[in-house]
Formats: C-alpha cells, structure tokens, sequence
C-alpha cells in the first residue's frame, strides 16, 4: 500500500510546491510509482510541470462529480491538477457530511497503484489542508532558512497535533525540509541550528540550497531532474529522496 505525503507550510514562497515536484521526481527516478496530487487552488504545481487544463481536477474530484482523474507527466509519474475553482471549495463542501474524509475516501481507489502520494497542500489551514492531513501518514515541512520562515511553527505543530488526536491517530511529522540554504550565510546556518533545537532528528540532512536551476525549471514546464540533472538542485533532491526513502521504510517496519 502506498504512503501518503503531506507539504505544509501556511507560508507561502518557502519551497513547498518546488519540493512536491521534485520530490515526486526524485523518487521516480529511484524506481518508485507517484501520484502527485495539486490540492493549491493557484495550481502552480499543475503549471510549473506546464499540464493542459484537464477536464477532471482535484476540484471535481471534491465534489464528488468524477474520480481522481490522474495525468501522466511520464512512466511512474501521475498528477492529479488542480485549477483556480478549487479556490471555491471550502465553502462549497462545508455542510458536506464527513467533508474532513472526502479526500481519503477518493485515495481507497488508487492506493494500491502508488508507491507514494505527494499532496502539495494550499498555503492556508482550511478545509484543503484538513482533508490532506485526514489522508496522510506523514507531513513533511518545508521551511526556508530564514527568520520570518520560523512564525508559525508553533501553530502549524497545533494543527497537526489536533488532527492527530482527533481524525488520524497515525499522522506523523515525518520531516523538516530546509529549503534555499546558502552555507555562507551566518542567517541560514543559525535557522537550521534553530529548526534543529525545535525538531530534533525530525529535519533531514539534506538541506535545499538556493540554486538558480531549481527557479528555472518551472519556466521550462519541467522537473529539475529532467531540467538540469547535473545541478545542485537535482543532486540535493535526489540526496533528500534517499532520505526519504530510508525513513519511511523504517517506520513502516
């Protein structure tokens, strides 16, 4: 059965839907089956891998009007797109009876097809999010090695806690993703320090330093493996796939 990721931070421009991609990439690249799942309604997952507009969203999914319907970007690698009407969905589902399962009742049908379920989470803690964290095994948290990047962890820490206890006793933290780091930086490197103080062995090793290909890529409708697999970006996502892939095979024992 496959395992369901969750990119959350409800700040925006710290690196989650870059991560979400990339990670989705990585692990494909390491053998492994992925859908990823654009559950943002800006849908910049869906246009940075430069997806047509697909009859069947995410959106539709929600409201019960189709099944995921899943694109392939390549063998291995499916995204279900998202588009700007999903930006109408929280307040279209919330009489909805059990509208926090919605989003793990559509995943019984394709679970067994994945190895993992990547959700790019919107930049928000509403009903989106609360749906992706009902569904998921772990939440990953990408954080930009900056100070304004650490308010709100605190909440964020909450949120998670409270659906745990109340909707999904098996979600974990499974990571901290340090994201456009800079080693020169005396900043960066005192965030991390921070990040780990507040984390543990939570934060990968892998840090996500700040590469001009990992803003390229999205211009180029394309992932950074298949962008610029020589970059640093493609070698530190790959580095965190790995990761990744230890940790969950550990936990899952």
């Amino acid at each position: 059965m496959g395992k369901i990721i969750s990119l959350l931070n409800h700040k925006g421009g710290v690196g989650k839907t870059t991560s979400a991609i990339n990670i989705g990439a990585g692990l494909v690249e390491l053998g492994k089956k992925v859908l990823l799942i654009d559950l943002d309604p800006q849908a910049n997952l869906t246009l940075s891998l430069g997806i047509p507009r697909q009859r069947s969203t995410i959106y539709e999914a929600l409201r019960g009007e189709s099944e995921l319907m899943p694109y392939q970007v390549r063998p291995g690698f499916d995204v279900v797109t998202s588009s700007l009407d999903l930006s109408g969905a929280e307040m279209e589902l919330i009489n909805e009876a059990g509208r926090e399962y919605i989003l793990r009742e559509l995943f019984d049908a394709v679970i067994e097809e994945y190895d993992y379920i990547i959700i790019d989470c919107p930049p928000s803690l509403g009903l989106l999010t609360l749906n992706a964290l009902t569904s998921s095994d772990y939440v990953y948290i990408p954080l930009q090695t900056e100070f304004l990047a650490l308010q709100g962890l605190a909440k964020i820490k909450q949120i998670i806690d409270k659906v745990r206890f109340r909707l999904n006793k098996k979600l974990i933290i499974g990571g901290v993703i340090a994201t456009m780091y800079d080693a020169r930086k005396v900043l960066n490197r005192d965030v991390v320090e921070t990040i780990h103080k507040y984390f543990g062995e939570k934060v990968f090793k892998t840090k996500i330093r700040d590469n001009v290909a990992l803003a390229e890529a999205p211009a180029q409708r394309k992932d950074i493996i298949a962008y610029s697999r020589s970059s640093n970006g493609a070698k530190d996502y790959l580095s965190l796939c790995h990761e990744i892939l230890e940790r969950t095979a550990v936990v899952s024992v």
